[in-house]
């Protein structure tokens, strides 16, 4: 096994999103070269062309490149999640995988927090960087429960405070830094003694969870281990949610392996009910424009009373358009 892996090493783990090139560079420049733990990077990408490490390279004295599938782990080197593909940590070396979205992003945060926890336990170090909604929070509860340090740059001292915010709310412990000490903090971190300590936790959620975002498998069975069955259905899929855990953050997973904080959650509801009630005014724009062709065929021919029909349907489907346009517009600003 690589050494990465094993004895006192440390693994330092980085999550960024809104505002978090500027704030990788800043980190990454007050890091020594000659750190002594490997440093993995997500940052919110999707599926776009990736040119982060080239932005990040004049910034560090350490080298920065994307990470290959199946590289192992080294000391002093910045590993990027490259676009599209979960960044996680399994026997020493790095794991490429395309397993199912979390909070509808891949490359995500919380599949490699989560690894590092499995992986490194109380020798992971997370650091969770500027952001929004709360990706990052989840990881940091498995790293901190496995005994790791979780670092969170001030979310006064952010573009987007909503992921720091976020895991200081899951992990109360954490260490917070302004963001011109994020590195110093991560450099006494990497230096300080590991200290044995009792899990605050049963690890098998987080061991499902990370086997998911590997292998790409979730069945109802491993959700019933962990989580117990909701109401919601999966945004990204149409299946049933199971509700994961009960510590903070509030999560949700559906079968097929999609994950969702309450937050993420709680915006596509917003989203798909917004669209829904659009859709209804669409519709009824539709059946009473229907309804007044109907209502001019039948005056044509000199049939008055379904004329008459055709016009009170037609009045009540323009008033039932203008309630739900009244509705849709309601749901957008909640």
């Amino acid at each position: 096994m690589n050494t990465a892996g094993s004895g006192t090493s440390r693994i330092v783990v980085i999550g960024a999103s809104s505002g978090g090139l500027a704030a990788l560079r800043a980190v990454l420049q007050a890091l020594p070269n000659e750190l002594d733990a490997p440093v993995l990077v997500v940052m919110h990408i999707g599926k776009h062309r990736s040119l982060l490490p080239e932005l990040l390279a004049p910034y560090s004295s350490l080298p920065v490149a994307h990470a290959g599938h199946d590289a192992p782990l080294q000391r002093g080197q910045i590993f990027v999640a490259p676009p599209d593909r979960h960044m996680m940590v399994q026997d020493g070396r790095i794991r490429l995988t395309t397993g199912p979205r979390e909070n509808f992003t891949r490359p995500a945060i919380d599949p490699l927090f989560r690894s590092a926890a499995i992986e490194f336990g109380a020798r992971a170090i997370a650091v969770v960087l500027t952001g929004h909604l709360d990706d990052g929070a989840a990881g940091a509860v498995a790293i901190h429960a496995c005994g790791g340090a979780v670092i969170v740059q001030d979310p006064a001292d952010c573009v987007a405070p909503s992921m720091p915010l976020s895991t200081l709310r899951a992990v109360p412990k954490s260490r917070v830094a302004q963001l011109d000490q994020v590195g110093d903090a991560i450099v006494r971190a990497v230096q300080t003694p590991v200290k044995g300590g009792h899990m605050k936790t049963d690890k098998q959620r987080f061991e499902i969870e990370t086997r998911i975002g590997l292998t790409g498998v979730s069945t109802p069975a491993d959700l019933d281990r962990i989580g117990e069955r909701s109401t919601l259905t999966c945004p990204e899929c149409g299946g049933v949610l199971w509700r994961v855990g009960s510590d903070a953050p509030l999560r949700f997973r559906c079968h097929t392996g999609h994950a969702f904080s309450s937050e993420t959650l709680d915006g596509a509801q917003k989203s798909e009910l917004e669209d829904a009630l659009w859709t209804g005014v669409r519709k009824a724009a539709e059946r009473a424009a229907l309804a007044r062709d109907k209502a001019e065929s039948a005056a044509a021919k000199g049939d008055n009373e379904s004329a008459d029909e055709a016009r009170n349907e037609h009045a009540r489907l323009e008033t039932l358009g203008e309630t739900l346009r009244s509705l849709a517009l309601q749901a957008a600003t909640e």
